[in-house]
C-alpha cells in the first residue's frame, strides 16, 4: 500500500511539473491509472485532495488556477519548486535548529522537524546545540492554543481566501468575515492574522481568540495584491493604541482594570473605591475601555469618551 501510494503521488507530481498549463480534476484523474481505478467520484476526489495536501507538506508549491469558464486547475510551476543550492555554515545550522525547538510543543512540532531533516539531506551541517549545553533550564516555546491557527497558517502558505466568524471587542455577536490571508504573528502571548478584507475593502488585522467557529477555506484567487512587507506588529500596536502621542484621563475602580494600570504613567487615589489613572491614548484605545465595562469611566478628552459611549450603546443594543 505504501509503494502504491508513492507511485501516485510520484505520478501526481510529474504531471503537474509537466504541464504548462493548469490541469482539471477530471484531466488528472484521466491521467493517472490509479486515479481511473476509483471507485467513484468521491472516492476520487477524497484520494486526490489527501494527495494534493501530502505533496505541498512534502514541499511541492501547487498552484490553484481558475480557467474562464470557472472550473479550478492545479499546476506546478518548475521555478517555483526549484532550490538554490544550500550553503549554510555551523552558526546558521545551529540557529535553524533552535527556531525548530520553538514549536516543540506547537501544532507546527512535526513540521518543523521534517524541514531540518530536509536540510539536513541536502547537506546542512550538523551543528553542535550550543544553547542547550549552556541554557538547558530555558527552552524556548511559542504556545498555539486557537483551532484557527493551522487552517488560516496553510491559507497563508496556499494563498486561500477563507470565511470564518470574528467577534470583535465591542460586539455581542460575531460577525461573517470574508479575508485574504497574508501572515500570522504572535505579539504578547497572542496571534493575529494580517490580511485583505473583502467586506470592507481594506486591510485588517483580527486575533485568533476572537474567531469563533471553524475557519472555512474558499475556492479562486486573491482579489487584492499581498504587500512585499505585511507589519503585522505595527499595525496591532496603532490598533491598541501604543503608539500613541496623546494622554486620556480615567476613573477605574480600585482592585479592577490590571492592564490599564501596568500602562498608567500616573495613578491617583479618589477615594469611595476609584482611582484616577493618567494612560496614553492612540486609536482603539475606546474599544479597550469598554472591554472593563462599568469599572471605567472616562473623564477626558471629551472624543474618546465620546466613543465609549457610543460603543457600550451598541452593545446594550444588541
Amino acid at each position: 500500500m505504501a509503494i502504491a501510494k508513492a507511485e501516485r503521488l510520484m505520478n501526481l507530481a510529474l504531471c503537474l511539473l509537466g504541464t504548462r498549463r493548469p490541469l482539471s480534476k477530471r484531466e488528472l484523474r484521466g491521467s493517472i491509472e490509479a486515479y481511473l481505478e476509483a471507485g467513484s467520484d468521491e472516492s476520487f476526489n477524497r484520494m486526490f485532495e489527501r494527495d494534493k495536501d501530502d505533496l505541498r507538506e512534502l514541499g511541492l508549491v501547487i498552484e490553484t488556477v481558475e480557467n474562464l469558464e470557472g472550473e479550478t486547475g492545479y499546476l506546478a510551476r518548475r521555478d517555483s519548486n526549484r532550490l538554490p543550492p544550500i550553503t549554510l555554515d555551523a552558526e546558521e545550522a545551529a540557529a535553524l535548529g533552535l527556531a525548530a525547538k520553538v514549536w516543540q510543543q506547537a501544532r507546527l512540532a512535526g513540521a518543523a522537524s521534517g524541514a531540518l531533516q530536509k536540510l539536513r539531506a541536502a547537506g546542512m551541517p550538523e551543528a553542535e546545540d550550543a544553547y542547550e549545553a549552556q541554557h538547558s533550564a530555558l527552552e524556548p516555546r511559542i504556545p498555539v492554543h486557537e483551532a484557527a491557527f493551522e487552517p488560516l497558517m496553510l491559507a497563508c502558505r496556499d494563498r486561500r481566501p477563507v470565511l470564518f466568524e470574528y467577534r470583535k471587542a465591542n460586539a455581542a455577536r460575531p460577525e461573517q468575515r470574508h479575508v485574504e490571508p497574508w501572515t500570522l504573528e504572535c505579539w504578547r502571548g497572542h496571534w493575529y492574522l494580517a490580511g485583505f478584507d473583502r467586506d470592507r475593502g481594506a486591510e485588517r488585522v483580527f486575533r485568533l481568540s476572537r474567531i469563533t467557529g471553524r475557519v472555512r477555506s474558499r475556492a479562486g484567487a486573491f482579489t487584492a495584491p499581498v504587500p512585499d512587507v505585511v507589519t503585522v506588529r505595527e499595525t496591532v500596536e496603532t490598533w491598541a493604541g501604543e503608539t500613541a502621542t496623546r494622554t486620556a484621563r480615567i476613573r477605574l475602580r480600585t482592585g479592577c482594570g490590571y492592564p490599564l494600570r501596568a500602562r498608567a504613567g500616573s495613578v491617583r487615589e479618589l477615594g469611595d473605591g476609584w482611582d484616577e489613572l493618567e494612560i496614553p491614548y492612540g486609536h482603539g484605545l475606546d474599544a479597550w475601555l469598554v472591554e472593563f465595562g462599568p469599572d471605567v469611566v472616562v473623564l477626558e478628552p471629551a472624543d474618546l469618551r465620546a466613543d465609549v459611549v457610543d460603543r457600550l450603546r451598541a452593545v446594550a443594543k444588541g
